[in-house]
């Protein structure tokens, strides 16, 4: 690489560091101003301006801003909101960087390995673009590459988001940050690697293998590195051309999405952690494609007990054993009030499933999905002193909201109660484990961290030698 490449880089990464650095710093001095100095802000307008400012940057801080607007209580809900729409208007790189980038990946002769291949990107995320090419047995497939620079991209907007947690929390203590700063660095820095993406990918198609309304992509190991993935290219369209579709054919869109996100959940302790309405689409037959497994939570067995028993206690008004949910998922030191005020926030989540009739999930007030049981829950948190959330929590809880969100644009009229009992029959932690220590080592992604009784099934499990199918 030439001494003027590296230049190049060097200050991009300062221009972005400091674009980065302005908004934020901005948004603090916004936040501590009302705290400290008792200042008055319309902090819709504000949201609006820090979406502007980030607005044109690539990269994590628009994934960081998707994320922080499906998990209310990381930041203001006016801030939520905002950022909820945060996404790359900045245009895709052009031809001549994806020549360059792909003949870093696959070598000098990589367009002799492809039929054709789309000099326009057919689509674009927030770390990488991707190509729709052919190949020469036939094949269409997608090629995801990766934007550069990516991991200092990560690192900066990192520091940048734990100094906002960090002056949050001195203007508002009702949610200690840290566990879900880790949480959102793990996740994101998982998604610079397009291999473990490709096990990943290979992993939900093992998963979902029998559901017939699921598909998901092939990978072409050949043609993907750890930072270009290549897959078979699945057509389908949007979710929102079906908004207006009959309600028949929305409900079997709804189901077929509903078994995509529960199936591996429930059978396997895994989702995926991104259901951005990007992320599906619809094929003929109303069968769903499941795309993009870069954010994917594979979860402790006991954690998913944990979904169960908590469940089941908000069934039964069964405060033991809601309290038994919460230590499982790492609540600790929970008063009754604040027991209170965490089972309010979870009869929202679980509304659906506890309601034994055909309904539609709800409605969204705001821009975002659950803004007004959030600003309670905020409230009654900020009250009692504050809470320290869990690192498992931070995705099941934003990934429950974007579900959530993708069902009522459906507006299907469902009953998911009856739907999710069917799903959650004759459950067992210990099915979750030996399916985990079947699996997981074949596709080459670590068993999650567990207590010693799991560990015990795990090593068991292993001893087993899976049949032959």
């Amino acid at each position: 690489m030439s001494k003027m490449d590296d230049s190049s880089k060097l200050g991009s990464r300062i221009g972005r560091y400091t674009k980065v650095s302005t908004a934020m710093a901005g948004l603090a001095t916004k936040l501590a101003g009302e705290k400290f100095f008792g200042l008055s802000i319309n902090r819709d307008d504000h949201a609006k301006e820090l979406l502007l400012a980030l607005g044109q940057l690539k990269g994590p801080i628009m994934k960081v801003g998707q994320i922080l607007a499906t998990i209310p209580e990381a930041l203001p809900p006016e801030y939520a909101s905002a950022l909820r729409e945060l996404q790359s208007n900045a245009p895709p790189m052009g031809w001549p960087f994806v020549r360059r980038r792909m003949r870093s990946e696959l070598g000098a002769d990589w367009e002799r390995k492809f039929k054709s291949f789309g000099q326009e990107a057919a689509a674009a995320a927030s770390l990488g673009q991707v190509h729709k090419s052919v190949l020469h047995d036939g094949r269409t497939v997608a090629c995801k590459l990766q934007y550069p620079d990516m991991a200092s991209a990560i690192e900066a907007d990192l520091n940048q988001l734990k100094l906002i947690f960090s002056l949050y929390e001195k203007v508002d203590s009702a949610v200690s940050t840290k566990h879900i700063h880790a949480e959102l660095a793990a996740r994101l820095r998982e998604e610079l690697d397009y291999k473990l993406e490709a096990r990943y990918c290979k992993y939900y198609a093992h998963m979902l293998a029998n559901e017939k309304g699921v598909r998901v992509p092939d990978v072409v190991d050949d043609l993907s590195t750890d930072r270009l993935l290549t897959t078979t290219w699945l057509d389908g369209k949007k979710i929102l051309d079906f908004v207006e579709a009959p309600l028949e054919q929305r409900n079997r869109i709804a189901m077929n999405l509903f078994r995509a996100w529960y199936v591996p959940l429930y059978y396997y302790g895994s989702i995926h952690g991104d259901p951005h309405l990007g992320n599906y689409s619809v094929r003929p037959d109303d069968g769903l494609n499941l795309l993009d497994f870069g954010c994917v939570r594979i979860f402790r067995p006991a954690f998913v007990g944990g979904v169960i028993d908590l469940y089941k206690a908000l069934q039964d008004d069964d405060t033991a054993r809601a309290v038994h949910a919460y230590e499982t998922w790492g609540f600790h030191g929970l008063s009754k009030d604040l027991i209170n005020v965490l089972n309010t926030w979870a009869r929202f989540l679980y509304g659906p499933v506890l309601d034994d009739r055909q309904r539609v999930i709800g409605e969204t007030k705001g821009g975002m999905y659950g803004r007004e049981t959030a600003i309670e829950v905020h409230k009654r948190l900020r009250e009692l002193g504050g809470v320290t959330i869990p690192r498992e929590f931070v995705f099941m809880d934003r990934a429950a909201l974007g579900l959530g969100s993708v069902f009522i644009h459906l507006q299907a009229k469902i009953n998911w109660y009856r739907l999710f009992n069917e799903m959650i029959e004759g459950f067992k932690v210990q099915d979750v484990a030996k399916r985990q220590a079947e699996t997981l080592p074949r596709y080459g992604l670590p068993l999650p961290e567990d207590g010693p009784a799991q560990k015990m099934v795990y090593a068991e499990s292993r001893k087993k030698k899976p049949a032959k199918k």
